[in-house]
């Protein structure tokens, strides 16, 4: 397909001219708005790309977590007095090859009527290349009235700045090159480069010297350790308009350029086949949950995101986007984007690969987060795909939710895991560190506040119950008693953390009360954990402070969704009326919900972009988390009614969903769209997990991923505890009549204590649960109302006495 080497300038004769206007302008992502994601389904092709207004965005390579260009696309001129670049002027048309099958076909039609460019983009699926195959269409006029630009912006190894890039050959055949910490790129076309250029952004690129002179006037052959861009015309008489550039990378130049030129010299319509075919064969081994086949549907679209966003060097690891929410706003300083693992998107994924009958690779998850468990028992909060850890907050959801899938993995497809003895230690350590760290969380889901979280405590106990039987399956039933009576402690005393009574927002709600999104752990001198005080994330300072008990979420659900409590609960439906009072907002698709109120995470009033402050918008998969609810409680129809109004969610053909959309009204001069995806994460890997994790749960009529042990014993058989818990993070001060007080320590101690005034004092030791924490049960339960046990600790590896004395007392249960 390459021309031959008498069509080449060998820019290796001629010495470099270097590129004025070093280090060029700050370096920003682009638009996350994407419009496609691919790569080849399989190990040898490590490269993935991203589409959006019409073009190329960024291109990840050598992993999923490492992004390499900012973007590429087309500018065309008269060579006189018509400057378009395509991605600014033009309308755009996107479609899959088929459905499921992340390849796309591309129609860019000029504004102004000129013309219409026509693209293939997929990748070499045995090369690190991704290939465009473009056709030139002339709307107005002929082929050789226009000049056509190909402009690329590398961003390698996840940065803008400190890139190099030079113009130069392999073997001969001139191509683009940059490189940056050990990532190289280049580019190449099949028909011959008329001029070859590379600049500094915003001072001596292609994108100046075309939008002042209208055809290139600079050929720059060197650029140094800046924000680069490089600049080609093609010769269009010479391929009649059609092409193919192939855009390669690799560890050195040489080894990029040798990627690049071999892409080439293959059939692409072969190379194409092999992509589709690939796809084609995982496709057609799902569960048919497409079928009959809706009016929008995204299923298929949906399973090619999941597979599209996993790693290929870290099987299992799958990241939370291919994008940086308002990436055009942001430079270097987002070096994660997110494309990062979170453990907790991740057990939602494998959980709907799961869901639609990829069992393989489901399980391929968990042995990823086996291998990325912390020494203490924990995930990170993100992670990058080797495991280094992103940020640095404990969220206990995502140390329980590895739990979960195991268990539904053990329940759905045993014979997939192999011996459940293999997966024991993994479990042990999680149940540990949530034994010794809950039930309070350093962060709640979204990543923000600590306290108690009715989505993470749902999490929690599931994840103990689910634990206990897979300690009685493997040998470890000794270990078993334990987490079940913690997480009976932790259940009965949900409402007494999380459920406000009384105060005007239940007034004027006109119900008894409600659950709260989260409030603050209990401390000595405070009153019940809602009449606190939570700190707002993402707003101004001084109006980041609000009362517990007036900030509601749709979390709550999730006690229902795990099977904690009845969908028809007084408590549950109470609840659901203050969010949809306070979160539900009508959209032209149908309702929607916000994360909660006073949420700061999304665009300004004006539109502009999220900058640390903003408005929380509306969340597509909430509507799937508020359909599944709708599902347990009977209502098939709400929930299918809701299925339709995210898949009416997406912008366009994309069939992406984003993380949020738009709520307000249109701005177009933004690309704002009531109902449409705003500047955030687009695709979330999460929305489409919940989504198929929907179109499963309908066809089965049940949550396809509630765990039975909850339903089972808080649901069916109410089971009743017997055990009250005090720790250091959760320091009671009182306990119901007739439960027994079980003091929980993160070490050994000799507890000194009494209950009777110290008429009579016992020393005992506390009790090793091989589980990481130690245990000892006061006699509280023969205790009338108003007795109290007093208690103080010695602590034996410090030969020191804790100082002091802590009082519980008893009150009517």
């Amino acid at each position: 397909m390459y021309p031959g080497p008498e069509d080449k300038v060998f820019m290796s004769d001629f010495p470099a001219r270097y590129a004025p206007g070093w280090p060029g302008i700050p370096p920003r992502w682009t638009s996350s708005a994407k419009t496609g994601a691919g790569t080849a389904l399989n190990q040898h092709s490590k490269v993935w790309f991203t589409l959006s207004h019409g073009i190329l965005n960024e291109v990840y390579f050598p992993r999923v977590d490492q992004a390499c260009t900012r973007d590429m696309g087309f500018i065309v001129t008269n060579g006189r007095d018509f400057f378009s670049e395509e991605k600014r002027h033009c309308t755009f048309e996107n479609r899959p090859f088929e459905p499921g099958i992340p390849a796309y076909e591309l129609t860019n039609t000029c504004n102004s009527g000129r013309y219409r460019i026509h693209k293939e983009v997929l990748t070499d699926p045995y090369r690190n290349v991704v290939l465009q195959k473009v056709r030139f269409e002339p709307l107005q006029g002929q082929l050789s009235d226009y000049h056509l630009y190909a402009v690329l912006s590398p961003h390698l190894a996840n940065c803008g700045y400190g890139n190099t890039g030079w113009i130069g050959d392999y073997k001969g055949f001139p191509m683009f090159f940059a490189e940056r910490d050990g990532a190289t790129l280049s580019l190449a076309s099949s028909t011959p480069w008329k001029k070859m250029s590379v600049g500094f952004v915003g001072a001596s690129d292609g994108w100046q010297d075309l939008s002042q002179h209208f055809q290139m006037v600079w050929e720059h052959t060197r650029a140094e350790n800046g924000n680069i861009a490089f600049t080609g015309e093609l010769d269009l008489a010479a391929c009649n308009g059609e092409f193919v550039l192939a855009l390669g990378f690799g560890s050195i130049w040489t080894e990029a350029g040798q990627q690049t030129r071999s892409t080439l010299f293959e059939d692409y319509t072969e190379t194409r086949r092999h992509y589709v075919s690939q796809w084609s064969n995982w496709q057609t081994k799902l569960l048919k949950l497409d079928e009959p086949l809706r009016q929008s549907d995204l299923y298929r679209a949906s399973t090619a995101v999941l597979r599209t966003h996993e790693s290929k060097d870290f099987l299992g690891g799958i990241i939370a986007s291919l994008s940086i929410p308002w990436g055009f706003n942001k430079g270097d300083e987002d070096l994660g984007g997110y494309h990062l693992v979170w453990p907790r998107d991740l057990v939602e994924t494998a959980g709907a690969l799961l869901a639609a009958g990829a069992v393989t690779d489901a399980v391929r998850v968990l042995r990823y987060l086996e291998a990325t468990q912390e020494a203490a028992g924990n995930w990170a909060q993100n992670l990058w795909l080797d495991g280094r850890p992103y940020w640095s907050g404990i969220q206990m959801d995502e140390t329980a939710f590895p739990i979960l899938l195991l268990d539904l993995l053990r329940r759905e497809a045993p014979e997939a895991l192999g011996k459940l003895d293999r997966w024991w230690p993994m479990v042990r350590n999680a149940v540990s560190f949530i034994l010794r760290n809950g039930p309070v969380t350093q962060q709640d889901r979204w990543e923000e506040e600590a306290g108690y979280s009715p989505f993470t405590l749902a999490a929690e106990i599931s994840a103990l119950l689910a634990a206990a039987d897979i300690a009685d399956l493997t040998g470890h039933g000794e270990q078993a008693p334990t987490m079940r009576d913690t997480a009976d402690a932790w259940n009965d005393n949900i409402e007494r953390w999380v459920y406000a009574t009384g105060g005007d927002l239940a007034q004027q709600l006109g119900i008894a009360g409600y659950y709260v999104r989260i409030a603050p752990p209990v401390t000595d001198g405070a009153a019940s954990p809602t009449q606190g005080f939570v700190p707002i994330k993402n707003h101004p300072p001084g109006q980041d402070g609000e009362r517990a008990y007036h900030i509601i979420s749709p979390d709550a659900l999730a006690l229902v969704r795990f099977g904690l409590r009845a969908p028809d609960d007084p408590r549950i439906l109470n609840t659901l009326r203050a969010i949809d009072a306070l979160l539900s907002v009508e959209l032209p698709q149908g309702p929607c919900w916000y994360r909660y109120n006073g949420d700061g995470y999304g665009e300004h009033k004006d539109g502009s972009a999220y900058d640390g402050t903003g408005i929380g918008r509306a969340w597509p998969l909430l509507a799937g988390e508020r359909a599944h609810y709708a599902l347990a409680a009977g209502h098939r129809d709400e929930a299918e009614a809701l299925l339709t109004v995210i898949e009416n969610s997406t912008a366009g053909q994309s069939r992406l969903l984003s993380e949020q959309v738009w709520d307000a009204a249109d701005i177009p001069a933004l690309e704002l769209f009531r109902g449409k995806p705003t500047g955030s994460a687009c695709p979330l890997v999460w929305a489409h997990s919940e989504y198929v994790k929907l179109r499963r749960s309908i066809r089965d009529g049940k949550v396809f991923d509630q765990p039975p042990q909850t339903v089972k014993r808080y649901l069916v058989d109410k089971h009743v505890r017997q055990i009250f818990g005090w720790r250091f993070n959760n320091k009671t001060r009182t306990v119901p009549r007739n439960k027994t007080l079980r003091i929980a320590l993160l070490t050994p101690a000799r507890v000194h204590w009494s209950i009777d005034g110290w008429t009579t004092a016992h020393d005992t030791d506390t009790r090793d649960t091989g589980l990481g924490i130690y245990t000892l049960n006061l006699p509280t339960a023969s205790l009338p109302v108003g007795g109290q046990a007093v208690f103080t600790f010695f602590w034996p590896a410090e030969n020191r006495w804790e100082g002091t004395n802590y009082t519980v007392t008893v009150e009517n249960g």
